[in-house]
């Protein structure tokens, strides 16, 4: 059954081509902050708290992957936003590839920044300690854990019907595997791989580094 009237909480700064971004697991859109700030003189930068997160309700539906890449239409379309750049950060990184496979045509420039493709994908450390976290926690935290133990399931081969420019990036001691990271990188037809030195939190830690790769690559 489809919500009534479900809205996202937002904010948006600067004029022109829309910029969406998506900020990770357990997060809120003040992780982007710099880069709300540093790109809103080439982009109408749209920030977005997920379903659950920040001050965007839960709401009634199913708390997964292809809900929250369903509110991301449902936001498109209720601010009348035909197609946008996409910035997604891990979780907002899959949101936006999931997003992205389902309506190619409405996605202009994709960057995934820490993404992955399945759970396997993370560093098997990470990996086990969430597992672990998962088993006994409850309520809305296992919710939230959920979304990584359990999500996402994307086959490489789909990757290669995404025609856009595609940016995939990580940084060097990522909690996501540098291998899986190539692997997508790899199986988009026009993407480029960026590897910045330091952590997964790299666009909140350093973010001149991250805001410059961005803007080489949608003014490209």
């Amino acid at each position: 059954m489809r919500e009534e009237s479900f809205q996202l909480a937002y904010e948006e700064a600067g004029s022109g081509i829309p910029l969406i971004l998506l900020h990770g697991n357990g997060e809120d859109r003040s992780y982007f902050r710099h880069q709300i700030k540093d790109l809103q003189d080439i982009r109408h930068v749209y920030a977005l708290d997920t379903r659950g997160h920040g001050q965007s309700p839960r709401g009634t539906a199913p708390f997964n992957l292809d809900q929250f890449a369903r509110d991301l239409e449902e936001f498109m379309d209720q601010n009348g936003i035909k197609q946008a750049d996409l910035l997604g950060f891990s979780d907002g990184a899959n949101i936006a590839l999931l997003f992205a496979l389902k309506h190619p045509d409405r996605v202009t420039k994709l960057i995934l920044a820490g993404g992955n493709l399945d759970p396997e994908g993370m560093n098997p450390k990470d990996l086990q300690e969430i597992q672990e976290e998962y088993k006994t926690a409850t309520g809305f935290q296992k919710e939230l854990l959920s979304l990584m133990v359990n999500e996402p399931h994307i086959r490489p081969e789909e990757l290669k019907k995404l025609t856009m420019p595609v940016l995939v990036t990580a940084g060097s001691e990522d909690v996501v595997l540098a291998e899986h990271t190539r692997l997508m990188a790899e199986a988009m037809p026009d993407s480029r791989l960026v590897i910045l030195p330091g952590s997964h939190w790299n666009a909140a830690e350093s973010p001149e580094a991250f805001n410059r790769m961005v803007r080489a690559f949608l003014e490209d």
